[in-house]
């Protein structure tokens, strides 16, 4: 990461001038990040700054005196005077040192620094204070008890715990015949309607570096929550929000190739740190699942509107799907790190009778564009600026599996398929239960 446009997260300038806006803004979010060692660091830094730079104009001016003493004739000041300037050269080296450690940690604790909520976000510590701002459909009503998909998948003969368990261990999951092909169809069908509403598809690797986890905020904060490949700088990746993020980084796009809207399935591997004992039953958590994403790179001045167009690129699998949902704003305790205004997409579980979060759509603003050094010449000209990065779940397949499968359950263990999904499924109506493999 060598240049500083690649350290940094939000403008120096903000801590440096308005200490008091960020740490009234990192108590909303409820954050423990480092401010006031940050600026510590960042005082010494700049004291070991000025005082390097002035021992280095002092060498420079006593360069040219001694250059103008020999020339005058006066050999023994010229050879005193530049003893003393040598014997500036030991402190300014051992200054360059103390001022390159003091910068990498200014630039440490600012990876540590999280974005800053916009306006529109709701205060508060917690989900308790998220905003709900619409719904869409009603849930289905029973004439009987809705089981919840993990039952439902047992009766099916689709869904598998104890073999993934076998060769894996917990939180995995073997998908059989029907199960695998609904898997599939709901992949499909997501990136064929992302494709058709203008996004650009692109296959990603699925092992990324540190850099790339840097860029978009995983890294260093969320390390205990990745899969890291021993004796390498890959990781597994835990969503394509990180190689499709990073696909311009260090690059100037034009202004005219904006917005640029991005879709890509992978899948994502997450280590569930802290997570142990939540949703433990069935395929919500789990260590390896499918995701499509979406990534738009926008201007500024059209980020916010670009929100809204993902948000809604989401939603469109939900209703073409036929399943109820509400969209929640987060509040401020609840956001994610890189996040400066979080919409989450909620389906309705009827067998867990909640809303159950499907896919969160983020403006990341210049956070990211910052750590990752995505930037965009302006069309009337000036120099180059930070992009404004956005991101969502287009959606997390195994969740919209989940969502089919309560919302869609008949009396008999049966499952309807949606009429959408019909034709991935080379027309196939009911999921009937299988043979037991």
């Amino acid at each position: 990461m060598g240049r500083e446009a690649r350290q940094i997260m939000l403008p120096r300038e903000l801590y440096r001038q308005d200490p008091d806006r960020l740490r009234a803004a990192l108590a909303t979010r409820r954050s423990d990040a480092p401010l006031d060692a940050l600026l510590a660091a960042d005082a010494r830094w700049r004291a070991l700054q000025g005082e390097l730079e002035g021992i280095l104009a002092e060498r420079n001016r006593g360069s040219k005196e001694v250059g103008a003493l020999f020339a005058a004739g006066k050999r023994a000041e010229a050879e005193a005077l530049r003893a003393r300037m040598a014997a500036l050269g030991a402190r300014i080296a051992e200054l360059e040192g103390e001022t390159k450690a003091a910068r990498e940690e200014v630039e440490r604790l600012e990876l540590a620094i999280p974005n800053l909520p916009h306006p529109s976000v709701p205060v508060g510590p917690d989900e308790s204070a998220n905003r709900v701002e619409r719904t869409w459909g009603e849930p289905p009503a029973f004439a009987f008890p809705p089981r919840p998909h993990w039952e439902l998948g047992e009766t099916l003969g689709i869904l598998d715990f104890q073999r993934a368990a076998a060769v894996a261990g917990a939180r995995f999951a073997v998908l059989w015949g029907a199960g695998a092909a609904l898997e599939r169809a709901l992949a499909a069908f997501m990136l064929d309607l992302h494709r058709a509403a203008g996004y650009r598809e692109v296959a990603v690797p699925y092992l990324v570096n540190s850099r790339a986890l840097t860029g978009t905020g995983q890294l260093p904060k969320f390390a205990e929550d990745l899969f890291h490949l021993e004796g390498t700088d890959y990781y597994l990746v835990p969503t394509a929000e990180v190689p499709v993020t990073n696909l311009h980084a260090g690059e100037v796009l034009e202004e005219a190739s904006l917005p640029r809207r991005y879709c890509a399935l992978t899948p994502c591997f997450r280590a569930e740190a802290g997570s142990y004992g939540r949703d433990v039953r069935g395929l919500i958590r789990q260590h390896q699942f499918l995701k499509v994403e979406l990534v738009h790179l926008a201007t500024p001045e059209t980020s916010y509107a670009e929100l809204e167009r993902l948000t809604a690129a989401a939603e469109a699998v939900l209703q073409r799907l036929e399943l109820a949902y509400r969209v929640v704003t987060l509040a401020t305790g609840d956001m994610g790190f890189a996040a400066a205004k979080t919409y989450d997409l909620e389906v309705w579980l009827p067998g867990q009778e909640c809303y159950r979060e499907i896919s969160s759509c983020s403006n990341c603003e210049e956070f990211q564009a910052r750590r990752a050094d995505l930037k965009y010449r302006p069309a009337g000209g000036g120099k180059p600026r930070f992009l404004h990065t956005l991101n969502g779940s287009g959606l997390a397949v195994g969740r919209t599996l989940i969502a089919v499968l309560e919302n869609y359950q008949q009396a008999d263990g049966s499952v309807v398929v949606p009429a959408a999904l019909r034709p991935y499924l080379g027309g196939v109506e009911r999921l009937a239960p299988e043979v037991a493999s």
